[in-house]
């Protein structure tokens, strides 16, 4: 199975960042790719890296709703191209916004959406002013590449999250990402996923933005983990890449995590505390 991760810088406008995005799909698509993941907020600026109160347009006009026409537009494409995508929206439902993955099959389905569950709050993410936490749960779909999982950004930093993709046997899991140089030590993005893919037993797929964007230089380096915590492919920090990267997932049955792990696990211990020990 082919996974290919589109790392791309995103126009203001968002019919040209769509039309860009359509382009990548079909290139990714004609270059072997199975399954195509995009950044997080894949086809607008980064929204949250302005305080919602210091911005203009009301959250309403930022959102757009899945389904909707960027995902109409996509799943035409991955219906003709036969490839499985996973992108990330601003999506608007009611008077609730998210942080959204749509999931489309090589059918051109709509499989279903994960919405980002833990939202943060800091200086240039500013998310708290623009999410709900999502509802969704932790689904995992079944898809013409494999089953399939998605790790919203800060997802990725909660293991009981993965776990639960993990447990429903998840193959893959997409990694929609808008991480930042500086944001964390050098080399903890990778470190991060290495270690989760070999405790679980899946491959992680991190497609990142890159470029500079208003305060904000997104770092790129998008990649590709085996379930034994090796990174197989990454893209470089410093330019636009659609990385490829092919993957054998029958490799899932020889991980320590399918082997050892998750047969050894006590879960109906893990909540009891501690226990008292006699002197």
């Amino acid at each position: 199975m082919t996974v290919a991760l589109v790392q791309h810088a995103v126009p203001n406008v968002r019919a040209e960042a769509v039309s860009r995005g359509v382009r990548a799909l079909e290139r990714a698509a004609a270059q072997g790719a199975d399954l195509v993941v995009f950044p997080e907020l894949s086809f607008t600026p980064f929204y949250p890296q302005v305080p919602a109160d210091e911005r203009a347009e009301s959250l309403s006009d930022l959102a757009e709703p899945v389904p909707g026409p960027t995902t109409e537009a996509l799943r035409t494409v991955a219906r003709e191209c036969r490839v499985v995508m996973v992108c990330n929206l601003y999506e608007r439902d009611g008077d609730r916004f998210f942080d959204t993955s749509p999931v489309i099959d090589a059918d051109g389905t709509l499989l279903g959406v994960t919405r980002m569950m833990h939202i943060t709050q800091y200086a240039h993410f500013w998310e708290q002013d623009y999410y709900h936490p999502g509802d969704t749960g932790a689904p995992v779909y079944d898809t013409a590449a494999g089953r399939l999982g998605v790790a919203i950004c800060y997802d990725r930093h909660y293991p009981e999250y993965l776990r639960a993709l993990a447990l429903q046997d998840a193959e893959i899991v997409a990694v929609p990402q808008a991480g930042t140089v500086g944001e964390w030590p050098e080399g903890m993005y990778e470190a991060e996923l290495r270690v989760a893919a070999l405790q679980h037993g899946f491959f992680p797929a991190l497609a990142n933005r890159v470029g500079r964007e208003q305060d904000m230089h997104f770092a790129g380096r998008s990649f590709v983990t085996d379930p034994f915590g090796e990174v197989v492919a990454q893209a470089p920090g410093d330019e636009e890449a659609i990385l490829h990267a092919t993957v054998d997932l029958d490799r899932r049955d020889d991980a320590p995590a399918r082997q050892l792990f998750h047969h050894h696990r006590r879960p109906d211990q893990y909540e009891k505390g501690a226990v008292a020990l006699e002197n």
